[in-house]
C-alpha cells in the first residue's frame, strides 16, 4: 500500500485504503493551497474580488444592499499581464533540446515538437497561477507517447518527503457528466496512481467505491498496454511530472494580490464619486415653483428655473482629491511591478533608447523570477527525458541514457542591437564563431546560417561565368 502503510495505525477498526484516500481528498479540497490555486486562476481571467463587491445602506437600522448608488467595478488584469510577461519571456521561444547521442537527440526533437511547445507554455501559465503544474506522460491506443496537462486543483500529490522531492502516489479527482434518463448528474471520479499501477474509484451516495465500469473493473491495473494490448505494464515511476513555480510552490499572485485589490477599489471608488457628481443635492431658497417635480422638470427642459426675490439655488456635490488619488494609484501601480518582479516600461530611468546595460537593469527583477521557474522546469525536463528513453526501451527502439540529454531555455529579452553587434565584433577570436552566431540578433537558426556562409565562400571561389555581356578578345580603345 506504499504511503498508506505509514498512515494506518493499529486500531480496533483500521482505516481502509479507500478511507485514507477519501481523507486526503477532503483535506485537499478544503485547503488554503487549493483555494489559492482557484484564486490565481480567477485573477488571471480578470475575475478580481472587486467584481463581487456590494454597497450597503441602513434602512430602519437594518443593513441592506444599496442598489441605487453607483457601484462601478473596475477590474485590472495586472495578474495576466505579469504572468504572460514571465511565461513569454522564458518560454516564448522553443527550448533547445540536446543530447550526447545524436540519434537520441533526433528522437527527442521529434517527440517534443511544436505542439509540445504550446503545452509547455500552458504549463508555465498553470504553474504561475497555481504554484505547481502537472504533466502526465502516457501511451495512447496507437502506441504513441503523448503528454497531457492536468488542472492542478484536481491533482493531489503524495510525497515521500516533506521537501516534496519524490512522488509516492498521485490522487486525481474530477467530475464526469452523466445522464440518468433526462436528468443530468455530475459524478465524482477518483484515480489513484502509483509507480506500478492505477486504481479507479467513483462516488456513490457520498461514499468512494471501486469503479467497476473503468479499466481494471475496480482492481489495480497497469499504466499502459503492451504486446498488442494483451498485457498491462507500469512505468516503474509515478507517471506525473511536477512543474513547480518556485521552491515554496506558491503562485505569483500571492505576493501582489492586496495591491491589485487596492488599485481596483480606489479606481472604482473614484469612478463612483465622478458618477455622483451628476447627482447634485440642490438647496432651494425662495423657489417660485410649486413642488420639487416642477423644479427638476424646468431644470431639465430649460436649463433654468425661476425664483422669488432674494431666492437662489445652491448645490452640494462630493469632493474628490484628484491629485491625491492619482499619486496613490501611481504608487500602487509601481509597487505591483516591483513586488511582482515585472518590467515597468513606463519608467523614465532608461530613456527612449536604452543601452544594453540599461535594458539588463530593466529586466533584472524578471530575470530573477524566471531563474526560479527555469531551475524547477529543468528538473521536470529530466523526468520527461527519462519517460521518453523508457518509452523507446519499451517499444524496442533502442536504449538511451536520459541523463545525457539537456534543455536550454532561450529568453526573449529586448536588446540594443547596436551594442550587441559591437560586443560580438569585439569578441572575435576570443570565443568560437558558432557562439558569436548564437548571440547575433539577426541569426535565428545557427546551422542554417553556417550553411549559407559555406555556400557564399564556395561561390566566391568559382570563376565568373560569361553570358555574352562582355567583349571577347582584345580590348579596342575607341576615340
Amino acid at each position: 500500500m506504499g504511503f498508506l502503510s505509514n498512515i494506518i495505525k493499529p486500531a480496533s477498526q483500521p482505516m481502509s485504503k479507500e478511507d485514507v484516500i477519501h481523507t486526503y481528498i477532503q483535506d485537499f479540497e478544503s485547503s488554503k493551497t487549493r483555494k489559492d490555486m482557484l484564486t490565481g486562476e480567477k485573477y488571471y481571467k480578470n475575475e478580481n474580488d472587486i467584481n463581487q463587491r456590494k454597497l450597503y445602506k441602513y434602512v430602519n437600522e437594518s443593513k441592506v444592499e444599496d442598489t441605487e448608488r453607483p457601484n462601478n467595478k473596475l477590474s485590472h488584469s495586472f495578474a495576466k499581464l505579469l504572468v504572460d510577461e514571465k511565461v513569454n519571456y522564458l518560454l516564448g521561444k522553443s527550448p533547445i533540446i540536446a543530447a550526447d547521442d545524436t540519434k537520441f537527440q533526433e528522437k527527442l526533437i521529434e517527440i517534443l515538437d511544436d505542439e509540445f511547445d504550446d503545452t509547455i507554455q500552458e504549463i508555465g501559465i498553470e504553474s504561475s497561477n497555481k504554484g505547481i503544474a502537472w504533466l502526465q506522460p502516457y501511451i495512447d491506443e496507437e502506441g504513441n507517447l503523448k503528454f497531457e496537462k492536468h488542472d492542478s486543483e484536481k491533482i493531489i500529490p503524495v510525497w515521500k518527503e516533506s521537501s516534496h522531492k519524490t512522488l509516492e502516489a498521485i490522487i486525481r479527482v474530477y467530475y464526469v457528466e452523466t445522464y440518468e434518463g433526462k436528468e443530468r448528474k455530475d459524478v465524482k471520479k477518483v484515480e489513484y496512481w502509483t509507480k506500478e499501477d492505477v486504481t479507479y474509484y467513483t462516488y456513490f451516495n457520498g461514499s468512494m467505491i471501486p469503479d467497476v465500469e473503468a479499466p481494471g473493473e475496480g482492481e489495480p491495473i497497469g499504466h499502459f498496454k503492451i504486446n498488442s494490448g494483451a498485457e498491462y505494464r507500469g512505468w516503474g515511476r509515478v507517471p506525473f511530472i511536477p512543474f513547480k513555480n518556485n521552491t515554496r510552490e506558491l503562485n505569483d499572485l500571492t505576493y501582489f494580490k492586496s495591491l491589485i485589490d487596492d488599485y481596483d477599489k480606489n479606481t472604482s471608488d473614484t469612478s463612483n464619486v465622478l458618477d455622483d457628481i451628476a447627482r447634485f443635492v440642490y438647496i432651494l431658497k425662495n423657489y417660485g415653483g410649486t413642488d420639487l417635480g416642477e423644479f427638476l422638470n424646468d431644470l431639465k427642459l430649460y436649463k433654468a428655473i425661476k425664483v422669488d426675490t432674494d431666492g437662489g439655488v445652491d448645490k452640494l456635490s462630493p469632493d474628490i482629491e484628484i491629485d491625491a488619488v492619482e499619486k496613490h494609484l501611481d504608487r500602487i501601480k509601481k509597487d505591483v511591478y516591483i513586488i511582482g518582479q515585472g518590467v515597468d516600461r513606463e519608467t523614465d530611468k532608461c530613456g527612449n533608447s536604452p543601452s544594453g546595460i540599461a535594458l539588463q537593469f530593466l529586466y533584472s527583477a524578471l530575470d530573477l523570477k524566471c531563474d526560479q521557474m527555469e531551475r524547477k522546469f529543468k528538473k521536470a525536463f529530466k523526468y520527461i527525458f527519462w519517460f521518453i528513453a523508457e518509452y523507446f526501451k519499451i517499444i524496442n527502439q533502442g536504449t538511451y541514457d536520459s541523463k545525457k540529454a539537456k534543455v536550454t531555455f532561450v529568453r526573449s529579452m529586448i536588446i540594443n542591437e547596436t551594442d550587441t553587434i559591437t560586443n560580438i565584433r569585439n569578441s572575435k577570436g576570443i570565443v568560437s564563431d558558432k557562439t558569436l552566431l548564437e548571440h547575433h540578433p539577426y541569426v535565428g537558426d545557427v546551422d542554417e546560417e553556417e550553411n549559407r556562409k559555406k555556400e557564399e565562400r564556395k561561390n566566391s571561389l568559382e570563376p565568373d561565368l560569361d553570358f555574352g555581356n562582355r567583349n571577347s578578345g582584345s580590348e579596342v580603345d575607341e576615340e
